[in-house]
């Protein structure tokens, strides 16, 4: 495909999304400029859902901020709070600050090797940047779709200075361990004096698997990186957060790096209305998920798909994969035209999917569905019906 058919691709598949009256996320990336930046005016100068503060997200009479302070400042010392850290630093984008995190880290321990799973980030989705920019190395404790083990842990046979663990490990299906697995590899980690970090890019709707709440998550680990446009559908930025000594270190590099910008505020904006708007309804979307992964399965055994996998089932957080044994270019268009021709967008994009990832086979192609708020209007009779007509367009 040419880059000019690939731009036009592009534009039907956003006329596709942004014209279908029912969705199971409504995603911030689907508008136009003016529609982002009326969304956001809109969203601080309204009430806050906490109540906290002057009533509203933040003050909107605040002035902008310059290199930090203002709303970065709020910012970060709101995340430092739900988290139960004692500090935090905003960084542009989470590849910076957990390439911050682990050189600090490596510098404190003495060791750069970094333990981390095959399917994490920065192996797959960061051009090898923790080798390249950084000078870590990376050792990998297992090549299964789930968390390393605290027996594997514990018995790799070389040293590593920091072991990072993501949550959910996104590539393998947003899957999470359970809350005693995490404490025992924690724990393994601690008896190699290895610090932890957590990729949390996702950690805020993890609460509902593991039965606790942010702080008791957080306080697992040494420093916990979190994203805002993922979970939050802020427009961009991360915060890394930790103890006081490692998040000023950690502003040294963020300036060495190019991450001192001299303007953050709508990024911060956006990222202060995902946590007051989104944050508190995430529980509400990790339960409706189950209810549409459920109904999805169903759909396809009743429509005599000869084989399908949703992944897991059911889901660990809001998030999850469906394995299908068709060709990317197929599914694609039939995702498309189900949400041309009847106003229902079910999937998005289609893909092969990271090498290995959560045992994929060969010759099958998967996709990854959010449930958020618009999710919520759907019922399992309506995903059951959706899944009879996408499999239609497929024949």
């Amino acid at each position: 495909m040419t880059a000019m058919d690939e731009q036009e691709q592009r534009r039907r598949r956003l006329a596709a999304w942004r014209g279908s009256h029912r969705v199971l996320a409504r995603r911030s990336t689907d508008g136009t400029v003016a529609e982002g930046l009326a969304a956001l005016a809109a969203g601080i100068g309204a009430a806050s859902s906490t109540g906290a503060g002057s009533g509203f997200v933040h003050d909107p009479d605040d002035a902008v901020d310059v290199y930090g302070g203002g709303v970065v400042a709020d910012l970060e010392r709101r995340v430092a709070w739900l988290l139960g850290t004692e500090a935090a630093a905003f960084f542009p984008t989470g590849t910076m600050a957990q390439q911050v995190a682990l050189r600090c880290w490596a510098g404190r321990t003495g060791n750069a090797t970094v333990a981390l799973h095959p399917l994490a980030h920065p192996e797959l989705h960061e051009e090898g940047s923790l080798g390249a920019v950084s000078g870590l190395r990376t050792v990998h404790l297992t090549s299964a779709a789930r968390m390393p083990s605290a027996e594997e842990v514990a018995d790799h046979p070389e040293p590593f200075g920091t072991l990072m663990l993501e949550l959910p490990l996104r590539d393998a299906g947003f899957v999470l361990p359970t809350w005693d697995e995490l404490e025992a590899v924690v724990a393994a980690a601690r008896e190699r004096d290895a610090v932890v970090h957590l990729d949390g890019a996702r950690l805020w709707e993890c609460g509902p698997h593991f039965g606790r709440g942010l702080q008791e998550i957080a306080a697992l680990a040494d420093s916990v990186y979190v994203s805002f446009y993922k979970s939050l559908d802020g427009l961009s930025g991360a915060v890394l957060a930790g103890p006081d000594v490692l998040v000023e270190e950690a502003r040294v590099w963020r300036h060495r790096y190019g991450g001192q910008l001299f303007q953050q505020y709508p990024a911060a904006l956006s990222a202060l209305i995902g946590l007051d708007r989104e944050l508190p309804r995430l529980p509400s979307y990790v339960a409706h998920a189950k209810v549409v992964a459920g109904a999805m399965a169903e759909g396809f055994a009743a429509a005599g798909v000869p084989w399908f996998r949703v992944h897991p089932e059911p889901p660990h957080t809001h998030q999850f994969q469906v394995w299908l044994p068709y060709d990317v270019e197929a599914l694609d268009e039939a995702s498309l035209r189900q949400a041309e021709e009847t106003g229902v967008t079910l999937f998005r994009r289609w893909g092969s999917g990271a090498a290995g990832a959560a045992g994929l086979p060969p010759g099958v192609s998967v996709t990854e569905v959010t449930v958020s708020g618009a999710g919520l209007e759907w019922s399992a009779e309506d995903v059951r019906e959706a899944v009879g007509v996408f499999v239609g367009l497929l024949e």
